[in-house]
C-alpha cells in the first residue's frame, strides 16, 4: 500500500511539474506573435488486475496524455477571410488615391479651361500677336499637363505592380515553409509539445497568406494542410511537402493576371486582388484620358487646317503625336494659328474658323470630360474609404474574437501556477506521508 501511495504521489508530482511548464510557457510567449495558449491534458492512470488481485481495478496515479492548443479553427479561418478582404480593399483604396492625385494635381482641367480662355480671348482681336502667343503658351500647358498626368498614372501603375511581385515573390516563401512545415508536423509526436508549436507556425504562416490572396485550407488528420488560390481554393497551392509556384503577367495595358504551378486563378482577397482592382482603375482612367486627348487633338486640328493663317497660308495642325502621354504641340509660332476661313484676303480679321475651333472644344466636351473623369474617380475614393473602414472594423472584431478565445490571460495564468504548484506540493507530502508508513512498517518487530 506504501508503495502505491508513493507512485502515485509521484506520479502527481510529475503531472503537476509538466503543467507548471506550460503554464510557464504560456506566461513567457504572452505577447508571442501566433501564439496560442497551451493545456496540459491530464488522465487518470489506471491497469487491470495485478498478482492476487485479477479482476480489480489497479489505479495507479495521473499522466500528462498530451498538449492541447486552445486554437478555434472557426475562428482563425474567419481573421484569414476578414484580413484577406481588408488588405485587398487598402490595396484597392491606396491604387484609387494615387489615380485621384494623378488626375488632380497635373492640373489638366485647369489647363483645357485655360486653352479655352485664350481662345476666347483671341476673339477680341484675332491678329494680335501676344494673344496668339497666348493660345500657342496654352495650348503647350495643355499638351504638358495630359503628359504629366499619363506620367502620373503609369508611376502609380508601376508602384501597384511592384507591390503585387513583391507579394507574389513572399507567397511563394510562405508557399515554400508551409510544405516544409507539412512534412515536420506529420513526423512530429502527437500532442506533443513539438507538433503545438509547429501548428502555431503553419497557422502564422496561413494568416500571413491570407494578407496576399484569399485562401483556402484543409487539414489534415496529422494537422498538414492543403492550401488553395481562387475561386472555392481549386486551384492548389500547397499539397503536403510539395508548393506551387505562383507567378505574375502583365498585358499591354499595365493590368495583370496570376498562375499557380502553371493554372491561372483570379484572386479576390489580399494584396493581389487589391492591386489587380486598382490596377484596372489605372488604365480605365489613362484610356479616357488618352480618348479625351486625342478626340480635342483630332477636332481642333479638323477645324485648324480647313482654315488659313493672316499670311494667307494654309493651316497646319496644331497638335502632334498620340494619348495623353503623347500628345504635344506641333506649332511653336502665334502667327500659324488660322483664324481665317479658307479664301479670306491676308491680314483678314474674320474669326470665324477661330469661332469654329471653340464650337469643336466645346462640342467634343473635354472640359466636361476632364471634370467627369475627376468626378468619377473621387466618388470612387469615398466610396472605397468608407468600404474600408468597415473591412478594417469586421477584421479587427474577428481578431480580437480570436484573441480572447485563443490568447494568453496573464490572470487566468497566475492561478494557474499557484494551482499547480500547491498540486505538486500536495503530491510532495503525500510522499512523506508514504515514506513514513513505509518506514513504520519496517521498524515493526
Amino acid at each position: 500500500m506504501a508503495s502505491d501511495l508513493l507512485a502515485i504521489a509521484a506520479s502527481g508530482a510529475r503531472a503537476a511539474r509538466g503543467a507548471l511548464d506550460v503554464t510557464a510557457q504560456n506566461i513567457a510567449n504572452a505577447a508571442s506573435d501566433g501564439y496560442v495558449r497551451r493545456t496540459a491534458r491530464m488522465e487518470e492512470v489506471s491497469a487491470a488486475g495485478g498478482q492476487m488481485r485479477m479482476g480489480d481495478l489497479s489505479l495507479s496515479g495521473v499522466r500528462i496524455s498530451g498538449i492541447q492548443r486552445n486554437a478555434d479553427m472557426f475562428r482563425q479561418s474567419e481573421v484569414r477571410r476578414t484580413t484577406a478582404d481588408s488588405s485587398r480593399g487598402a490595396a484597392e483604396l491606396a491604387g484609387l488615391q494615387n489615380v485621384q492625385a494623378a488626375v488632380e494635381q497635373s492640373g489638366v482641367y485647369s489647363a483645357v479651361v485655360g486653352f479655352e480662355a485664350s481662345l476666347q480671348a483671341l476673339t477680341a482681336d484675332p491678329v494680335d500677336p501676344a494673344m496668339r502667343a497666348e493660345v500657342i503658351a496654352s495650348a503647350q500647358a495643355m499638351t504638358n499637363k495630359f503628359n504629366i498626368a499619363a506620367g502620373s498614372l503609369d508611376s502609380a501603375g508601376e508602384g501597384l505592380r511592384f507591390n503585387a511581385q513583391a507579394g507574389v515573390d513572399q507567397a511563394n516563401v510562405y508557399g515554400g515553409e508551409l510544405a516544409r512545415l507539412n512534412l515536420r508536423i506529420g513526423r512530429a509526436g502527437a500532442d506533443s509539445s513539438d507538433r503545438a508549436t509547429l501548428l502555431d507556425q503553419r497557422d502564422l504562416l496561413l494568416g500571413k497568406l491570407s494578407d496576399i490572396a484569399d485562401i483556402s485550407t484543409s487539414f489534415g488528420p496529422d494537422g498538414s494542410v492543403r492550401v488553395g488560390l481562387g475561386a472555392g481554393g481549386a486551384t492548389d497551392f500547397v499539397t503536403g511537402g510539395t508548393a506551387a509556384t505562383l507567378t505574375m503577367a502583365t498585358a499591354t495595358d499595365g493590368t495583370v493576371s496570376f498562375q499557380a504551378g502553371g493554372n491561372a486563378f483570379t484572386p479576390s482577397g489580399g494584396l493581389l486582388a487589391g492591386s489587380a482592382n486598382a490596377l484596372v482603375e489605372v488604365a480605365g482612367t489613362l484610356g479616357q484620358l488618352d480618348t479625351l486627348a486625342d478626340s480635342m487633338a483630332a477636332a481642333f486640328n479638323t477645324v485648324q487646317t480647313g482654315g488659313i493663317t493672316p499670311a494667307g497660308s494654309p493651316g497646319q495642325p496644331l497638335f502632334s503625336g498620340s494619348g495623353a502621354g503623347g500628345i504635344t504641340t506641333a506649332l511653336t509660332d502665334g502667327a500659324m494659328l488660322a483664324t481665317a476661313p479658307a479664301g479670306a484676303a491676308i491680314g483678314s480679321r474674320d474669326a470665324s474658323n477661330l469661332a469654329a475651333m471653340r464650337q469643336a472644344l466645346e462640342s467634343g466636351g473635354t472640359a466636361s470630360g476632364v471634370n467627369r473623369l475627376l468626378f468619377d474617380v473621387s466618388s470612387k475614393v469615398a466610396g472605397r474609404e468608407v468600404t474600408q473602414g468597415a473591412l478594417d472594423a469586421i477584421a479587427s472584431s474577428a481578431s480580437v474574437a480570436l484573441e480572447e478565445q485563443a490568447g494568453v490571460d496573464l490572470d487566468t495564468e497566475a492561478a494557474n501556477l499557484i494551482r499547480f504548484q500547491q498540486a505538486f506540493q500536495a503530491s510532495g507530502r503525500a510522499m512523506q506521508v508514504a515514506s513514513t508508513i513505509f518506514d513504520t512498517l519496517l521498524g515493526i518487530k
